[in-house]
């Protein structure tokens, strides 16, 4: 498995032809093992599936072999005690090395296994994931149950918070640059727009897992002179809304603001994502914490998985792997120790057949 993950840490995978020649290299591992696997193409994205077992349950296993770029040395792996460095250690080559392990290690024992599981390795998951995992829900492969392996610690991402992307265009009056009071300056609306937002009652809303939402003011463009006085202003949001809310509300919300004080803007959706929101009443979930005992915690998540599309079919979807850390950082490393204790945890809840105890109200 380290072997593995450090062959794959050598693959720049932060191109479509890096990350589709990742995959190939994880399809003929596995068939090494003597994993039977599947190699789907979409709009050139690569992605693979094998499954093994039997039974109405099906249990899904989700990594991502594409990755951020890096620079030449990151893709040198290197260890320093209980560490794997290099690009892609920790988010999430770790992860999926020791999923194709414990894949791997399922399949030599099929007779133990009373659900189906399935493995999928996709390439786009840092791009949004729109080409390979969304693209295996619409072909109908979907489970009752997904792992996404993202770092967690070892620590249950239970939840997630939803997206809405969005742009709003301000228009103001132009006029020269030493006579502003003349025009009507684009940008200072959407300054205004700003404040008026972060005082909205709903942007300070908590949950159990969130204190508030997320609101990232992402861009801005605006002005080409310094002696004009701007009649323009696009800028774009990143809102991450926390369960409970909806993408329906949050433009709602927005759109307010905009009808009130600025009715000559305009909104355009960029992107959205409903929540996750797995119950921790789950029975997966219970059986997790049952394998796990003391050794971990639920928790939420403030970004976003590939676990949001296999969601919307109504599956539990959680974000459960090694510990790591600075992903998209110069000094990305994977915990071996973790590695090997999640590649056990994850052939252990494949085989678990136990009834956990539900704690009653």
């Amino acid at each position: 498995m380290i072997d593995l993950l450090q062959d794959l840490i050598r693959i720049p995978s932060d191109t479509q032809e890096g990350a589709n020649k990742a995959l190939d290299f994880s399809a003929h591992w596995l068939e090494e093992q003597g994993v039977k696997v599947t190699v789907l193409e979409n709009q050139g994205y690569k992605m693979l599936v094998a499954e093994i077992g039997q039974g109405d349950e099906t249990l899904i296993w989700n990594g991502h072999l594409d990755i951020v770029p890096g620079k030449p040395e990151q893709y040198v792996p290197y260890i320093e005690g209980d560490k794997i460095f290099g690009r892609g250690s920790a988010d999430m080559k770790g992860g999926c090395a020791a999923m194709m392990a414990a894949f791997a290690g399922i399949c030599k024992h099929p007779d133990r296994l009373t659900k189906k599981v399935q493995l999928h390795l996709v390439t786009d998951e840092e791009t949004g994931g729109s080409k390979t995992s969304k693209y295996l829900v619409q072909q109908g492969y979907t489970g009752d149950f997904v792992i996404c392996g993202e770092p967690t610690f070892l620590k249950i991402g239970l939840q997630a918070k939803g997206i809405s992307q969005f742009f709003i265009t301000f228009h103001g009056k132009g006029a020269h640059g030493s006579r502003p009071w003349e025009g009507d300056n684009a940008i200072l609306q959407s300054h205004l727009f700003h404040q008026l937002l972060l005082e909205q009652e709903w942007t300070k809303e908590s949950t159990q897992y969130y204190e508030h939402p997320s609101i990232n003011l992402a861009r801005i463009q605006a002005g080409d002179r310094f002696n004009m006085v701007p009649d323009t202003c696009e800028v774009g949001y990143d809102i991450r809304f926390v369960p409970g809310q909806s993408v329906e509300f949050v433009e709602q919300q927005l759109q307010s603001i905009l009808d009130e004080h600025f009715p000559n803007a305009e909104l355009r959706r960029r992107g959205i994502s409903p929540a996750v929101t797995t119950s921790d009443k789950d029975p997966r979930i219970l059986q997790l914490l049952d394998i796990l005992k003391e050794e971990t915690e639920i928790m939420g998540q403030h970004g976003s998985a590939d676990t949001r599309h296999y969601a919307v079919t109504g599956a539990g979807a959680i974000e459960f792997g090694p510990a790591g850390g600075d992903w998209h950082g110069p000094g990305e490393f994977v915990s071996i120790a973790s590695m090997e204790r999640y590649r056990d945890i994850l052939m252990e809840f494949a085989f678990y057949t136990g009834v956990p105890e539900v704690e009653e109200v």
